[in-house]
Order: structure tokens, then C-alpha cells, then sequence
């Protein structure tokens, strides 16, 4: 038979429901922001970097380095020397573009422009011209990520792009310790997450592309000292991984060294080391 409560009994359970998920609620919000961890990067070697080099994009395979410099007038797509710095081959932007992120998908180059909605797409041998594919808003860092693209536009929110026509398939909105993360600047892909630079701070942040949730930061504050860069804006930018060997890449704008570093969270390379 069907058990009856009294008004009194079905408040006080009423209560103790409420209760339990307030309870569940905040520690639901808690773990959503709480602090993340943060490693600091230590520096294996230091590579040449051209000085004059605004870098905005950078993607490196083997011992070649590709890449995408910014500044009206000044940008280009450069073939790099990841020994010497030497600057192989290169490719200038007219005036009127303004070079950003860069990502190389199959034997093609794709540098993307900050607010002239063109993103251009080069052979990556030879660095021959083949095709403009326009898009909508700023762009500022580009990354390829399983069969898309992830492009950023120096919001907290993330572009999830059909390659061949930069259709937005979704977005990604980028959170950590508790709030959104604007100024999401150049990106990489590593491992399963994005890392991202965040503009005129020297940390890259790694997220979850599948939440956009932070997982933790990388300080990298100690590579290249504020009173030694040439001005303001010669900034951190510029990540490449190589998940052959596992081997990580920084630089920032006009500087005139990259980085190779390592941290703990860098995944195993494919190819062991004997």
C-alpha cells in the first residue's frame, strides 16, 4: 500500500533535496574554478631568430621552420633554417595585408590575416601562391586540429573551420580560473589540446578543445626579459610542435632567439629516442 507523509515530513524532505544540490552546485562551480596549475618552461637550446621578423605565425617539421610575419608593409611567409635562422626562402604580403597565424595541412600553407578576411594558401615547397579563402572577423591565430582548423580572433572564443572554406562549424569558448580568457593570441596544436599564447602576456595556456576548459599554464616570463625587448609590443608569440620528435618552439615578435623548451605536460614524441 502507498506510504502518506505528512505536510510537515514532505517540507522536511523537501528541504534536505534542495540542499543537497545547492551542495552539488557550488562544488560543480568550485571545481570549475578552481586554480589551475603552472609549470615553468625550462629552456633546452636557443636557435637565431631574425630580429626584424614581427613573428605572428609559426609551425615547425623536421629542421625547417615556417613562418608568418605581421606589420603592414612588412609581412611575409618565410622557409626557416631551424639551426641558423637562415632565412631560406620567403614570400612578402602586399602593403595592405597584415600577416597572423599560420598552419601547414598536407603539402599546403595556410597564413591567415588580421582584418583583411583572407587567408592565403601557399605550396609549402616552394611557397607558390594557389588560392584566397575569405572569412568573416579578425584572425589572429590559426592551428590545425584533426581534420579542421581552430582559429582565434583575440577573443575567449575559438573558431572551429572547414579547411578548404573556413565555414564555422562551432565555437569554443575558452575559460580558466573561473572566468573567460580574451586575448587568445597564436595557437598550436599538442597532443590532444590547444595552446595558446595570450597577447602581451608571457604565459601560453593549455585547453580542452572539446570544453574549453583551461588545463594549466606555461610561464615563460623567463626566456626574454621585458627590459630587453626592442619595444611594447615585441611580445611572446609564436608556438611550434613537432610531435615526431616531441620537441616544443617559442619566440616572440622582433626577438632574436627561439626557444626550444620542455615541461612536463608535453606528450611522448611518436618516435622514441634509442
Amino acid at each position: 500500500m502507498p506510504i502518506k507523509f505528512s505536510r510537515e515530513w514532505s517540507l522536511i524532505v523537501a528541504l534536505c533535496c534542495m540542499w543537497t544540490q545547492v551542495a552539488c552546485d557550488h562544488s560543480t562551480a568550485h571545481s570549475r574554478d578552481r586554480v589551475l596549475p603552472v609549470e615553468k618552461a625550462e629552456v633546452v637550446a636557443a636557435f637565431p631568430h631574425d630580429p626584424e621578423a614581427f613573428s605572428q605565425g609559426l609551425v615547425v617539421e623536421g629542421g625547417t621552420l615556417y613562418e608568418s610575419t605581421g606589420l603592414f608593409g612588412s609581412s611575409s611567409l618565410r622557409i626557416v633554417d631551424l639551426e641558423t635562422g637562415k632565412v631560406q626562402k620567403i614570400v612578402r604580403l602586399n602593403d595592405q595585408y597584415f600577416g597572423e597565424g599560420l598552419t601547414k595541412r598536407g603539402d599546403q600553407l595556410i597564413q591567415i590575416t588580421w582584418k583583411n578576411r583572407e587567408a592565403f594558401v601557399f605550396d609549402a615547397a616552394t611557397l607558390e601562391y594557389k588560392t584566397t579563402i575569405r572569412y568573416a572577423g579578425e584572425g589572429w591565430g590559426l592551428t590545425r586540429w584533426g581534420e579542421h582548423l581552430v582559429m582565434s580572433d583575440g577573443s575567449s572564443v575559438l573558431k572551429v573551420l572547414e579547411p578548404e572554406t573556413f565555414r564555422v562549424l562551432r565555437k569554443i569558448s575558452v575559460r580558466a580560473d573561473g572566468r573567460a580568457v580574451s586575448d587568445l593570441n597564436e595557437l598550436e596544436t599538442v597532443g590532444n589540446e590547444i595552446w595558446a599564447n595570450i597577447w602581451h602576456r608571457d604565459l601560453i595556456l593549455r585547453i580542452d578543445p572539446r570544453t574549453g576548459e583551461g588545463i594549466g599554464w606555461i610561464d615563460l616570463s623567463h626566456l626574454f626579459p621585458s627590459n630587453r625587448r626592442p619595444h611594447q609590443e615585441a611580445v611572446l608569440n609564436g608556438i611550434a610542435y613537432d610531435p615526431v620528435k616531441g620537441r616544443l618552439f617559442v619566440t616572440g615578435k622582433n626577438w632574436p632567439q627561439l626557444f626550444e623548451i620542455r615541461v612536463a605536460s608535453l606528450p611522448e614524441p611518436a618516435v622514441k629516442k634509442p
